[in-house]
């Protein structure tokens, strides 16, 4: 079932708003859920709202939050997300970011006291539709990735996303996370019964598992070890520099706003209490460094080179970073998002439970 984008958002703003968000907030929210799904990133959009449920229902989320901003220079800022969901502190922190760049260069804004935020390309694309480089990192409540050498998962899938603007083509965009693969791919692998690929999962003693029904226990059992694996999957594959990422989105992300590290959350977060996460927002203006078009053109032959490269298989192109997400927003804005059966009747029982209409037909 292919449903308008306009009426997926319309349904989230009815369901958020029967939730008792803040109008204004819900507006933002929806906007960037929906922009989520017509990128082609469905783990992260409409599909987030029975996570959020989850949450509101344990007392976690904090539906009347109004993000502030508590510390400020010249060029940074530090905002308190006030415990609601992430998308609204968000796109506040990117904008001072952004507005803080064109008067001095470079901006930076922190998040901390938030949750779940959604997909970090969102923030990114917020600074390159302005003409400047934007750079999102964030700390994640999940703790599913084993360091490399390690026999337990610490980690969480730490993203890390980055955008720059040209010219003539398309901006650059890169949204990462810094696990070699998302856990719903394990899922689909299951479901069709398919072998995992060496390294996408290890025991807790390091070995590699590609039964994809004993990676999810390991997954999601947490009491025998092993994990999901940093990029690059095993030691020999250099899953070091995955690891080093992911710590490094996290500082960034978390660390330096003062946001939580799941490992030493857990210890004490009791079942009501705020995941506490923090986000990290960077913009750069091109012009602190170039004369003005100068950066675009650069990256429009950087561009053109890689698009020009020949490919292996003449019906597979070589892509750009962004290039996946704008044929998939053309193809959406077309047909529509993709709803399965599935989470349409979850959203329906949302619906029910919230007694608001089930407008997702």
């Amino acid at each position: 079932m292919n449903v308008p984008a306009e009426r997926v958002g319309e349904q989230i703003v009815t369901l958020l708003t029967a939730w008792g968000m803040d109008r204004e907030l819900v507006r933002i929210t929806a906007e960037v859920m929906v922009e989520t799904d017509l990128a082609g990133v469905d783990s992260h959009g409409v599909s987030m709202l029975m996570d959020y449920e989850s949450s509101k229902s344990r007392g976690k989320l904090n539906l009347r939050a109004v993000p502030r901003v508590v510390r400020e220079s010249a060029a940074t800022a530090l905002v308190d997300a006030d415990a609601g969901l992430g998308h609204p502190a968000a796109v506040m922190a990117m904008g001072i970011a952004i507005e803080k760049a064109k008067a001095m260069g470079v901006g930076v804004a922190s998040v901390f006291n938030s949750h779940h935020f959604g997909a970090a390309g969102y923030y990114a694309a917020m600074a390159s539709k302005e003409g400047l480089v934007g750079m999102v990192t964030s700390a994640t409540r999940s703790i599913a990735v084993v360091p490399t050498r390690a026999a337990v998962p610490v980690l969480g899938t730490n993203p890390i996303a980055f955008a720059a603007p040209a010219r003539r083509n398309a901006p650059f965009l890169l949204d990462m996370a810094t696990s070699t693969v998302a856990n719903n791919k394990i899922k689909v692998h299951e479901l069709n019964g398919k072998p995992l690929p060496p390294g996408w999962v290890l025991d807790e003693r390091g070995r590699t598992v590609t039964d994809p029904t004993s990676a999810l226990q390991i997954i999601y059992d947490k009491k025998s070890g092993g994990g999901q694996t940093p990029l690059g999957g095993t030691a020999e594959l250099s899953s070091h520099k995955g690891y080093g990422l992911a710590l490094m989105a996290h500082i960034l992300g978390g660390t330096l706003s003062g946001a939580s590290f799941s490992p030493i959350r857990v210890k004490t977060q009791g079942p009501g209490d705020p995941d506490r996460l923090g986000h990290f927002f960077l913009a750069i203006d091109p012009k602190a460094f170039r004369p003005e078009g100068a950066f675009e053109d650069d990256l429009d032959a950087v561009i053109d080179v890689l698009h020009a490269t020949r490919p292996v298989d003449a019906a597979l192109p070589v892509l750009v970073p962004g290039d996946p997400e704008n044929a998939a927003r053309a193809r959406r804005l077309r047909e529509g998002i993709p709803i399965p059966p599935g989470l349409a009747e979850k959203i329906r029982q949302i619906c029910h439970r919230a007694g608001v209409p089930f407008l997702l037909e």
